[in-house]
């Protein structure tokens, strides 16, 4: 059976798209359980230097013998494009281009991804209190915080995948690709630049990943009640 939408053009009702939005939602609180349970189990790693923290000894040393001029150039230019000024500063110029734009609902959704993020980085810094590796192959000024999460990795793979979906619905299939492509080689490139500089072990990298994945889901599941609030408020 169908019907006119707002725009009169036919809308189909139904079961169909009732039972696909039940699956969309339980298959993103699967992905969010799923990313909880596996940052659960490296957080035990971690605190018991056991399962797969074992690796992170070794690769930290792996590390030092690919050490290169120029790898070292490219990993503090990733570094610096997922710091938290880089990051922040161009976190408030997308939300400002949204308010602008009178996009009060994606406007919504992307500070509460990011607010998110920024929220969920300290509290599992305090949570888990994990010591960085040793100063002195760090190759940079010194960081005092926690370990885990790597905060760069989990804010810029945040930004970057809420920036996708900004762009996402204007984007021609090749734009789509890049956009994809692109985030996927900046939200690595972050993550891996702060094993090489010296800052976090592996399996901090590798929970900021799962954090990030965990989180989106969440937003996404939240995403239409959340823009249905701020409709009505702007209303």
């Amino acid at each position: 059976m169908t019907h006119l939408d707002g725009a009169g053009a036919p809308a189909t009702t139904g079961r169909c798209p009732f039972a696909r939005l039940l699956q969309q939602r339980a298959l993103l609180v699967l992905v969010a359980g799923l990313a909880a349970g596996g940052v659960a189990g490296l957080v035990d790693a971690a605190r018991e230097r056991d399962g797969l923290s074992r690796l992170d000894p070794a690769t930290a040393a792996a590390v030092l013998r690919l050490r290169t001029p120029g790898l070292t150039d490219l990993a503090q230019a990733f570094t610096f494009a997922g710091s938290e000024v880089v990051v922040g500063g161009l976190a408030v110029l997308v939300l400002v281009a949204l308010v602008v734009r009178r996009r009060f609902a994606p406007a919504a959704t992307f500070a509460f991804g990011i607010g998110g993020s920024a929220f969920l980085t300290v509290a599992v810094k305090l949570l888990v209190a994990r010591q960085r590796p040793g100063a002195a192959d760090r190759l940079g000024a010194l960081d005092t915080s926690y370990s885990f999460p790597s905060g760069h990795t989990l804010n810029s793979a945040v930004f970057l995948a809420l920036v996708v979906w900004l762009l996402w619905p204007a984007a021609r299939y090749a734009a789509q690709v890049a956009l994809v492509a692109g985030g996927a080689v900046m939200a690595v490139g972050v993550g891996a630049s702060r094993v090489y500089l010296g800052y976090h072990w592996l399996t901090d990298v590798l929970a900021s990943a799962l954090v990030a994945i965990g989180w989106l889901s969440v937003v996404w599941l939240l995403r239409a009640p959340l823009a249905r609030i701020v409709v009505r408020l702007a209303s």
